[in-house]
């Protein structure tokens, strides 16, 4: 009975990896995602500040750090993902336009050239190019070391894309 069951769980599981895997959707038009350096760290702390400003950075357990370069040309997209920890991006040329997937009324958030922002991680979202020059960002993330640094989602359904 007990292989039984744990069969069924397994089976249970692996439809559900496969379902999951279908109702992803995959990016289009992102011509380069290259690690452009990699390292690990163990926990994190860091606490600074100078004069107003201040920053906290505490983790508990060991970090992966990677640096990546992505482009996307115009009318392209990341398609709906997640991550597991925060990225840092930079918009070094076009504009990246963020969709937040809990966003009812689906707003867009444009960064253009020249500015930064910060993905929390752990939420479902969409980054898209929706002008007319090739899109490109240069992306630090803190993950959990071993995490997978990207997780497809399935549409949310919450924006008419």
């Amino acid at each position: 009975m007990k292989k039984l069951l744990g069969g069924t769980v397994l089976a249970g599981f692996a439809l559900l990896a496969i379902v999951a895997t279908a109702l992803a959707t995959s990016g289009s038009g992102v011509t380069k995602n290259e690690t452009l350096a990699l390292g690990n760290v163990a926990d994190i702390d860091v606490k600074v500040k100078t004069g107003d400003w201040k920053v906290n950075i505490d983790t508990k357990g060991p970090s992966t750090v990677a640096v990546s370069e992505i482009r996307v040309a115009p009318g392209g997209n990341f398609g709906w993902h997640s991550h597991p920890g925060p990225s840092f991006v930079i918009v070094k040329s076009g504009t990246s336009t963020f969709y937040d997937g809990d966003d009812p009324d689906c707003t867009p958030q444009r960064h253009p050239a020249g500015t930064a922002y910060v993905d929390p991680g752990g939420d479902t979202h969409i980054a898209r190019n929706e002008g007319t020059e090739e899109l490109v960002l240069f992306v630090t993330r803190v993950v959990p070391e071993g995490a997978t640094p990207r997780i497809d989602e399935p549409n949310p359904g919450n924006c008419p894309f």
